[in-house]
Formats: structure tokens, sequence, C-alpha cells
């Protein structure tokens, strides 16, 4: 499962086309297993940015809905309910929130990090500072709602 990231002008931006390539490498010793992309507006993008690169369009399987990361696991893990595990590629910068999510939304994970672009690192790793507790908090918050609204 490939998470989505930036499109610019209908191509992957780098930062997604680095999930992209990380995954193709990955996928190359697990031939017979899916590659699912997933992301409104970005699924497309990278659905065929991989049969640009060799992989058969049946081999892809889009999720073109999600709008975040947990959507994005939820709406996967709906696709492959059955599944063990499933292969989350994400930037490096992203895979402690990949995690949080993973856990409260009950989604067993493997993350693998694509390398992010050295020009986009301080950036997106600062942005994390504040995502990561933000993220933490949301599933806090949804926890607490769900006991209240139980009683």
């Amino acid at each position: 499962m490939v998470l989505g990231a930036r499109i610019k002008e209908g191509q992957p931006s780098r930062m997604l086309e680095a999930r992209l390539s990380t995954a193709l490498i990955l996928s190359s010793s697990h031939p017979d297993s899916p590659l699912v992309v997933t992301g409104k507006g970005e699924s497309g993008v990278m659905a065929r940015w991989f049969v640009e690169h060799g992989v058969p369009a049946e081999r892809i399987v889009e999720e073109p809905r999600a709008t975040s990361t947990n959507e994005n696991l939820e709406n996967s893990r709906a696709l492959f309910p059955d599944a063990s595990r499933l292969v989350v590629v994400t930037n490096g910068f992203h895979v402690a929130r990949t995690r949080v999510w993973a856990a409260h939304l009950g989604v067993p994970i493997t993350v693998v990090a694509a390398p992010t672009p050295r020009k986009s690192r301080l950036k997106n790793y600062a942005r994390e500072l504040i995502a990561v507790p933000h993220s933490a908090a949301r599933v806090v918050w949804r926890k607490l709602v769900r006991r209240w609204s139980s009683r």
C-alpha cells in the first residue's frame, strides 16, 4: 500500500515518486501481491506511474476516496480485511503518524520508509513535530467520545 502525496501538474511530486520507487523495488520480491495506491486525486496518477514502470494494471488496486492517513488505512484495510498485515510505504518523516493511526484503527501494518527528498526534509520533519501529537490527541479524543456515547 502506497500512501498518496502531492501531485504536480498531473505527475507525482519528488516525495511521491520516492514512495512509488520504494514500493516498486519492494514489490519485485512479491510479484503476486497487489499494489494498493491511495488518495483522492492521487491514486490514478500513482496507478499510471506503476503501469509506466512495468507493473501489470491488473495488479494495481486503487483506493481513490481517502483524504488523510487514517482514511487511507481504513479504506485500504476494508479492501483486504483478511490480510494478516498491510505493508505501508510512506516517507520516513511520516512513519510515526502512520503507526499512531494504524494502532488506533487496529490495522496491523509494517511500515517501509521511503527516502525523503533532501530539499523537503526540514519542512516535513518540522511539521511532524506538531502533526504526530495532534494525531495522538485526535485518537484520545475519539476514544473518549466513544466511551461517553456508550454510557
